[in-house]
């Protein structure tokens, strides 16, 4: 056993918690085995064990924690946490959409169902018209509220640690010059110059890569993507 990992050892629950909230991105993800090898202690925390984070924010530590203690007692959110819908982050929304599906099905790291919810969502939002034939068009983006997208954006965020999302992929095109033939192999959505098959070509799980979800049609050109990721509510956030 490594010094770290023994330090970690005797620091107490409520240490390491305090601790991962603290560290960077980086030293965070380092933190995720002791995380998942103390979880008894952590459900024994009860109701306090959220009392440090806050659901306003676009921070996955908690949604890290959330997803361990669920996949060990699935009634804890709801008897310590006032949850009764898993719905522990704030999903604001300018037209009254009720996101709680969104937030269960990325607690339980269902992430084609997460995928298939916020498509059907962003249509939604788009209007009538995209949700008659089925898709968006590029000229109907700006007219999505912004606090929808935000809130999307960031249930993704929180519960992938930080690695899928809107403004994540905008980081990774930004990081590659803007160009979208780069990011395309980048997150997984071609590989070898051909697009990846939906739905079972991709990879609907945390280990896919940085980017790789939320999914959006690339047959049509990128204009949807630019617009998505050129929207006013994620360029703020970016």
């Amino acid at each position: 056993m490594t010094e770290e990992k023994q330090n970690q050892k005797k620091e107490s629950i409520n240490e390491l918690l305090e601790s991962f909230k603290m560290a960077s991105d980086r030293k965070r993800l380092g933190l995720l085995t002791a995380l998942e090898e103390r979880v008894k202690e952590l459900i024994g925390l009860g109701s306090c064990l959220m009392s440090g984070f806050d659901p306003d924010l676009c921070d996955w530590t908690p949604g890290f924690i959330l997803q361990l203690i669920h996949k060990t007692d699935e009634n804890f959110i709801k008897n310590n946490l006032n949850c009764n819908d898993f719905s522990w982050f704030t999903a604001p929304s300018d037209v009254g959409f009720d996101y709680s599906p969104l937030q269960k099905y990325l607690l339980n790291e269902s992430y084609e169902e997460a995928d298939r919810f916020t498509s059907s969502k962003l249509r939604e939002l788009a209007g009538e018209k995209a949700v008659k034939r089925g898709y968006v068009y590029f000229s109907e983006v700006d007219s999505i509220p912004d606090s929808d997208l935000s809130t999307l954006n960031k249930l993704w965020i929180v519960y992938s640690r930080g690695k899928f999302g809107f403004t994540v992929q905008a980081k990774i095109l930004d990081s590659v010059g803007g160009r979208y033939d780069k990011l395309w192999p980048r997150i997984g959505w071609k590989k070898d110059g051909i697009w990846t098959r939906y739905p079972n070509a991709f990879n609907w799980s945390i280990e896919a890569p940085n980017g790789h979800m939320p999914l959006v049609n690339q047959l049509r050109g990128v204009r949807l993507m630019d617009s998505l990721l050129n929207h006013q509510a994620l360029i703020a956030k970016s």
